[in-house]
């Protein structure tokens, strides 16, 4: 006690909280990036080299390089990736589902994928084909960057 009041053993600020919430919010959402890749040969499944350097790739086409490489990764089978990265749409093959629950399920599991991208907003024009043991998905991802046609 000095003087008749009580101390307190913390500082005191005159702050309000919900400003420094929203001055937060406000410079958060105001940071807009634009997605990049390294180039990506789809045809011959590799990176695409100019003069001996990689090319970075910015916007919708680096979209659908990220789309194309997570569709053609297995969930957890690399430990350079995350758990969540990936597909897990073998487990669709050779079960003898329906091609209705084969169509749902893809449509599920390539969400769960492409979500993960904070630039992909949502998903339109999910087709399934299968043969034997290849599945492929064609949709089109709706990104902030605008539509990406996919086939994988």
């Amino acid at each position: 006690m000095q003087g008749g009041k009580l101390m307190s053993i913390l500082p005191q600020f005159d702050v309000n909280i919900d400003n420094v919430i929203n001055q937060s919010i406000e410079n958060s959402s105001s940071t807009v990036t634009t997605p990049k890749e390294y180039a990506w040969d789809f045809e011959n499944d590799d990176f695409l080299l100019k003069d001996g350097k990689f090319v970075i790739v910015e916007g919708k086409e680096a979209l659908k390089i990220w789309i194309w490489k997570a569709l053609n990764t297995v969930k957890m089978n690399y430990s350079i990736y995350s758990d969540n990265y990936g597909h897990d749409l073998d487990s669709l093959i050779g079960q003898g589902f329906s091609s209705g629950l084969i169509e749902s399920e893809a449509r599920r599991i390539v969400w769960e994928c492409i979500s993960l991208n904070h630039h992909i907003t949502g998903m339109q024009n999910f087709t399934t084909a299968y043969d034997g043991d290849t599945l492929t998905v064609s949709f089109t991802a709706l990104t902030d960057q605008g539509e990406v046609d996919m086939d994988v």
